[in-house]
């Protein structure tokens, strides 16, 4: 197909059948990758349309830093996920993650089944995009309130990583927790190193989530690894006493100061409120990159916005340190 093209612009300048040349060179790479990566090449090529714009893609500039040896995580709060949410609504939220190979949700609704079965469209959406996904529910977690209860959700690239075991929720901390985490372990498929992914809802800020968070610390002892990752929505920031000792121990935070929270209007041109959704992880991974995922961008995105979530997402893309360290000194 390329030969074609080509051989019809002889007739140009010398720029022109350079450019066509580099042109043609893409076309050729293009029709010799698989389905799939025909359709990652051109989901990237494509413009996205409307809310989904703003979503981190692979990129030039972020294919030089992505390693083939690492991975992006992905954790975001939807909020009320469950029987208010649209199609049209569906669709955004997995264009939206379509990009990361691991994703941690909260706010899965818990008091019906309609909680399940949106994680259910939203992965049947992802599959539809390139790449063939896997998920898993939790089950309800043992709140002190049905009001307060939900359900946690993971999805995952199978090309890239596969659960070790079904993930499961936390009992050690089911009554020391209002919403216990859900706590997964994955493999990755080119290198099979193991890891493990805390999916995480705090109480409320004025309930003081950091009694809650507290008891975290002991995760590497009881999993017996230093490659864990802690991600969701904390209710307090990075900067909070809670999290002292665990950076004694060489725990990092993904973001610093950055505020994942949408507020209800937009004033100023500011629509960003509170710093509480993170990625939090132990001395055996390393970061390369992390972010939050911008779905709004500019005021008159805000009200559509809220309409999928009054949280941003947050990712961090990470690799492997190739010791273990001691977290017990």
């Amino acid at each position: 197909m390329a030969y074609f093209i080509t051989m019809s612009f002889r007739s140009k300048s010398s720029s022109s059948r350079i450019v066509l040349a580099l042109f043609s060179i893409l076309l050729f790479s293009l029709f010799s990758c698989n389905s799939t990566e025909q359709n990652e090449v051109l989901a990237k090529l494509t413009d996205k349309i409307g809310w989904t714009s703003n979503k981190p893609s692979l990129d030039e500039e972020q294919n030089n830093i992505h390693s083939s040896h690492s991975l992006t995580l992905a954790t975001w709060n939807i909020r009320h996920l469950g029987r208010t949410k649209t199609p049209e609504d569906i669709y955004e939220i997995a264009n939206t993650l379509r990009d990361f190979d691991i994703v941690a949700v909260q706010e899965v609704v818990a008091k019906d089944p309609a909680g399940a079965q949106a994680v259910a469209k939203i992965a049947d959406e992802l599959n539809r995009m390139g790449y063939t996904w896997d998920y898993q529910v939790s089950d309800p977690t043992k709140s002190p309130s049905v009001y307060i209860s939900e359900r946690y959700a993971f999805f995952w690239k199978t090309s890239k990583v596969e659960m070790v075991h079904r993930a499961s929720l936390d009992k050690e901390l089911e009554h020391k927790c209002y919403r216990e985490p859900f706590v997964a372990e994955f493999r990755t498929k080119k290198s099979s190193e193991t890891f493990f992914v805390v999916n995480f809802h705090a109480r409320k800020y004025n309930d003081r989530p950091e009694r809650e968070i507290k008891h975290f610390i002991d995760y590497p002892e009881r999993l017996n690894s230093d490659r864990i990752l802690i991600a969701g929505d904390f209710n307090l920031n990075e900067k909070h006493t809670v999290w002292n000792p665990f950076y004694k121990r060489g725990v990092k935070s993904a973001l610093q100061n950055q505020r994942t929270t949408l507020k209800m209007k937009c004033k100023d041109g500011e629509y960003l409120s509170h710093p509480i959704d993170n990625i939090y992880f132990t001395p055996g991974i390393t970061m390369v990159q992390a972010g939050s995922v911008d779905i709004v961008e500019e005021c008159v995105g805000l009200e559509r916005a809220r309409e999928i979530s009054d949280h941003l997402p947050v990712f961090m893309e990470f690799s492997f340190k190739e010791y273990n360290n001691d977290l017990s000194k």
